[in-house]
């Protein structure tokens, strides 16, 4: 459990805002526009990177950051959570607690800039994912470096992408389009690229 003190500390951070929108959703508490109000302040809004007007002076800033802890309700924060959970422990295994933070929040600013490229202007974006996908791609590189170094095909990794994105397609197509693969793919792609060129990656 302390091994996965980090991990466990923005499940907490995740939780506290979820657990207001959820008894505020059932009327234990609050109004029940609390989720949407939270949503219209914290999360991503393509549009303010344009011409739209935000609610405060650094929200078009903040987004990159504030849209990871938000979710479209419990179901949403449940899975991304015991994601988070599971992905946590090889990747702290791996490069320490610092490094771990490093690479989630890069992952979650690299989330917010793959759907402001690729996204939608007009509806926002919340959830962990692109987070999480992060510290997917942080792992496949290290796998990658470890083949790489011992000379092992790197077709594991590979199918591993290639399943991700089929994966991410069917979602998308279940979901009629709902799904945010432009920060999963943005996530993934920090998270990788940040796990090859950090210093002092630890060796098993």
């Amino acid at each position: 459990m302390r091994s996965l003190a980090p991990a466990w500390t923005i499940v907490l951070l995740c939780a506290v805002p979820e657990l207001a929108f959820w008894g505020a959703d059932l009327g234990l508490w609050g109004r029940p526009d609390w989720r949407a109000t939270g949503i219209e302040y914290g999360g991503f809004w393509s549009g303010l990177l344009g011409n739209w007007r935000p609610n405060y002076a650094a929200q078009p800033w903040l987004m990159f950051a504030t849209y990871g802890f938000l979710h479209a309700g419990l179901w949403h924060f449940a899975l991304n959570m015991v994601t988070l959970l599971s992905l946590a422990s090889p990747v702290l295994a791996r490069f320490g607690a610092e490094r771990f933070l490093l690479i989630y929040v890069a992952s979650l600013i690299g989330g917010g800039v793959g759907f402001a490229l690729l996204g939608p202007v007009s509806a926002p974006m919340v959830g962990a994912s692109g987070a999480l996908f992060g510290l997917a791609g942080a792992i496949l590189a290290v796998d990658t470096d470890r083949r790489a170094s011992l000379g092992l095909s790197i077709w594991p990794v590979l199918r591993v992408v290639l399943l991700l994105a089929l994966l991410n397609l069917v979602l998308w197509w279940a979901m009629h389009g709902q799904l945010a693969w432009q920060t999963h793919l943005g996530g993934f792609l920090a998270g990788g690229a940040l796990a090859f060129i950090l210093p002092g990656r630890r060796r098993p």
